[in-house]
């Protein structure tokens, strides 16, 4: 085991509860970007994969922690994006119909 890997783990997993709690405080997925998010899931599939196959250790639990977080966030991301275009809709179908009664 690497302290230097686990407290790059240890760094990488405080960051993500502050992003979820952003998402759940703003409800919308305003600078989120998905392929970002799943380029991370895949590094950190690939982390848990080469601790199984190589050098299992504790650190693996946070791979899995930092995975499930993430997933979190991605999941909260796609549903605020599915109600900003919604709201984006919505506020162009009111802007047409002002434009209409002027």
């Amino acid at each position: 085991m690497s302290i230097f890997e686990a407290l790059m783990m240890l760094g990488f997993g405080l960051a993500w509860p502050f992003n979820i709690s952003r998402s759940l405080h703003t409800k919308t997925a305003a600078g989120k970007s998905f392929l970002f998010m799943i380029t991370i899931e895949l590094a950190y599939i690939c982390g848990m994969i080469h601790k199984v196959l190589y050098n299992f250790d504790w650190v693996f639990w946070l791979y899995v922690l930092n995975f499930v977080m993430v997933f979190v966030d991605l999941m909260l991301m796609i549903r605020y994006s599915r109600l900003d275009l919604f709201r984006r809709r919505h506020a162009q179908l009111r802007a047409r119909r002002r434009a209409q009664h002027s």
